[in-house]
């Protein structure tokens, strides 16, 4: 029996960890610290099923009609 993922329904959108690299871009970017992101849970399902870890940040990448493909970022919390 095969365990379902939420990553494969085609309502969740794709979730990634950032690499320290990556985030000190985006943070440059929009002159902000890690602390002023939005938040997710630690025990967000899909957080947990992609194993990030508190104080890590996920990439949101949702399709967008007007802007193609918009990226979000979380700062995951305890």
């Amino acid at each position: 029996m095969r365990k379902f993922s939420l990553l494969d329904h085609q309502l969740i959108p794709k979730h990634e960890i950032m690499s320290e690299e990556e985030l000190k871009s985006v943070l440059k970017q929009y002159a902000i610290d890690k602390e002023q992101l939005p938040k997710i849970k630690v025990v967000d399902p899909v957080i947990q099923e992609i194993g990030a870890q508190v104080g890590e940040v996920v990439r949101i990448s949702r399709n967008s009609q007007t802007a193609g493909e918009a990226f979000y970022y979380r700062l995951v919390i305890a």
